[in-house]
């Protein structure tokens, strides 16, 4: 039943997501049709309605709202997101070529961002009153940061006054530092304070008091029992993350150079290629709702009471 549910929960989103950019589309001014055939041709003009005819045949627009908005939905299901409008193909492979690595730079931020995370609150939680107090103002500064200052930042000082880094549009491992950083020390700085909090509380459990009267270490009890227990707020907040890192990569990608769909998407909005744009908007939302999925199976994982809550709900 939990299932069923969960999978008509993806749908409806994605089915939404979908309703909200086929009418986002309808809202650009102008007629859609002029705008393929000024693009193609690279002028402004107006067009007689012979010549805005093929297009209009093409991709549906003389069809009715209906027939043009189930088109669109249903495009979605087969896999189809459409036609760009100035690369002429199929948003799918324009798509499809550059999101690799912005899923690498997205999956690859979000580990640094746990680790930077987990390693301060291990360091710092309960360890005097200072050096607590300067865990936190670190998450704090770090939450309230601007991934754009923060890429800037890193650039000037790692890239161009110190040159250790390459300062564009470097692509192999080393490359990807800058990129990584920059979006994974904001997100460490809001995964840090909700983990922090919850790390402070179960170090006051008893369970630990007990742990540690049997001659257990404080690292040990740290690491084997107060973890677990305190990353379970972060991994809810992981699966926003996941998603926004997705939306965050486009300006680091911008800042660096870097390849990805962050650089489609910007093409695409400068140019008015309205189905891409949507596509890339489809695929954010498709990234929340696998990331959802995903935060689901790491509270089972990390939680073992959760596995047979859901085996009692399901049976």
């Amino acid at each position: 039943m939990k299932l069923a549910f969960r999978l008509l929960s993806v749908v409806a989103v994605l089915i939404a997501a979908a309703s909200v950019t086929f009418f986002a589309q309808l809202m650009v001014p102008g007629d859609r049709a002029t705008t393929i055939l000024n693009l193609q041709n690279g002028r402004e003009q107006e067009w007689t309605a012979s010549e805005l005819g093929p297009v209009n045949e093409k991709f549906g627009f003389d069809n009715p709202l209906v027939v043009q908005y189930l088109h669109y939905v249903g495009g979605l299901f087969r896999g189809d997101l459409g036609t760009s409008y100035t690369q002429y193909q199929s948003v799918n492979s324009v798509i499809g070529a550059q999101i690799v690595p912005s899923l690498v730079l997205t999956a690859s931020a979000l580990v640094v961002a746990w680790a930077l995370a987990i390693g301060v609150t291990l360091l710092t939680v309960k360890r005097g009153r200072f050096v607590t107090g300067l865990g936190s103002g670190w998450e704090t500064f770090a939450a309230s940061l601007p991934t754009y200052w923060v890429g800037v930042v890193l650039l000037v000082v790692l890239a161009v006054k110190v040159p250790i880094f390459p300062v564009i549009g470097g692509s192999g491992a080393w490359g990807t530092v800058l990129p990584v950083l920059t979006l994974a020390i904001p997100l460490a700085g809001f995964l840090g304070q909700v983990t922090r909090d919850e790390f402070d509380k179960v170090l006051d459990q008893p369970f630990v008091t007990t742990a540690r009267t049997r001659g257990m270490g404080d690292t040990a009890v740290r690491l084997r029992h107060g973890l677990r227990h305190a990353v379970l707020p972060g991994i809810t907040l992981s699966g926003w993350a996941l998603g926004a890192l997705v939306s965050g990569a486009v300006i680091a990608e911008n800042i660096y150079g870097r390849p990805g769909i962050g650089q489609v998407l910007v093409t695409a909005v400068n140019t008015r290629d309205v189905p891409t744009v949507s596509g890339i908007v489809l695929v954010v939302a498709g990234v929340y709702v696998v990331a959802n999925v995903l935060v689901d199976i790491s509270y089972a994982v990390v939680d073992p009471r959760l596995r047979s809550h859901s085996r009692l709900a399901t049976a």
